[in-house]
């Protein structure tokens, strides 16, 4: 239970990060513009890169790759997965017209509902988290001892 914890602490605090930005963006109303969502990318990546980058710290010489793996994809996901549920609360209760005015901002071909905006919004996150935590482990990957 302790390997996670440190991943679920920086998942939530990702998490708090997101919602924090989105909140910001929507006091200027630039929160439909799908523009401004890349810089989810930067906050997740952050969150990831900091999670694998403590646990090597954490472990030491015990560090290996599918734990600083499992600390980046566990912070991704868990993120993604809180962010997601904010974000159908958000698009359903507290502004019920913020999906179509997003649809609008990118085109004005889709219809979308709740659920397909839910289903995107993980996906992009899962994505993101799993892209992220591949490319970071190669930074933090121990090198190749090889026996003389």
């Amino acid at each position: 239970m302790t390997k996670f914890i440190l991943p679920v602490r920086f998942g939530v605090a990702l998490t708090t990060s997101l919602i924090a930005y989105f909140l910001v963006l929507s006091l200027f109303d630039l929160h439909t513009n799908p523009m401004f969502s890349l810089f989810n990318g930067v906050i997740t990546g952050f969150a990831i890169f900091e999670a694998i980058r403590f646990r090597r710290i954490e472990l030491k010489s015990n560090y290996n790759y599918s734990i600083g793996f499992s600390a980046g994809i566990v912070t991704g996901f868990i993120g993604s997965i809180l962010f997601t549920i904010f974000m159908t609360i958000y698009a359903t209760e507290v502004e019920p017209k913020f999906i179509n005015q997003l649809a609008t901002n990118f085109s004005n071909s889709y219809n979308i509902g709740p659920g397909i905006f839910a289903f995107v919004v993980a996906i992009m996150g899962f994505a993101t988290s799993v892209v992220l935590t591949l490319s970071f482990m190669q930074l933090f990957k121990n090198p190749i001892q090889t026996e003389s």
